[in-house]
This record gives structure tokens, sequence and C-alpha cells, in this order.
């Protein structure tokens, strides 16, 4: 279960939730006022909510592809992680990569967030690593299709 904290004054705003059954993401809205989103510009937008992650729990906070696809809106970091010691407050990074100006209004969804399992192993130092039939292959070196 993760639990989730309306901060004061967004009494309004619905937790986040899917759109269908079958959707892995939860929406999350803005919960700030109007604003214009400039070409180029990022802006970090609150979403009035605080939550609780169980311990072993991440929760990605991804743009939304309506957004993306209509208006050129993404994440910069996308996707951003939040971990499950954090409490403060929700916020999204927009940044609007379109031509023109894009109106964000109070309660529009604006980033989706997927939960996921994270395993914490331990690190340590190797002066060898075994060998596999890719070896030092980086990117393309598996095919160009």
């Amino acid at each position: 279960m993760v639990r989730f904290q309306r901060l004061a004054g967004n009494p309004d705003l619905p937790l986040p939730e899917r759109a269908t059954a079958g959707a892995a993401g939860y929406d999350v809205r803005s919960a700030d006022q109007g604003f214009d989103l400039a070409p180029g510009a990022i802006r970090l937008v609150s979403t009035g909510l605080t939550m609780e992650l169980p311990e072993g729990m991440e929760c990605q906070v991804r743009p939304r592809s309506g957004l993306a696809v209509r208006y050129g809106i993404t994440m910069p970091n996308s996707p951003g992680t939040i971990d499950p010691d954090y409490r403060g407050e929700l916020k999204v990074p927009l940044q609007n990569l379109g031509p023109e100006s894009v109106r964000i209004e109070r309660g529009e969804r604006i980033a989706q967030l997927v939960f996921a399992r994270f395993a914490s192993p331990a690190v340590e130092e190797a002066q060898r690593l075994s060998a596999t039939e890719r070896g030092v292959g980086g990117f393309g070196s598996t095919g160009t299709r």
C-alpha cells in the first residue's frame, strides 16, 4: 500500500488514480494555479501531495504521452525516482519542447507515477569481471535493428 497525504489548500485535488483498470501509471495533477509554460522553459510544478512508500519500493515519475505528443511537454529527468525514505512534496519538473507556450491549469494531469520494487545489492570492487559473449560491445554492438 502507498499512502498519500494532501497538503493544506488542496482538498479539491484527487489522489493519484489510474485512467483504466489496465493502466500501469497513476495520473498526478498540478496543484499550481494556472500558468503558461513558454517554449524551452522548465518549471517545477507542485502536486499538493506527499507520500509514504513501503520499504523496497520506488516511485517512478514519468511524462504523460498525450502532453508530449500534442504540445511537446516532457520531463527533463525522465523518469524521476522517489525513494521510500522521502517525505517531502511530490513536485514534477515540466519542460516545453514545443514551439508555442502551453497553458497548464490547476487540476490538470501532468505526469504519471509507476511503482516498482527494487533490490539493494552489496557493492564490491573486483580485479576482473566474468567474460560474456558480448564482452565490451556497447551502443549498437548487437545489430542495427
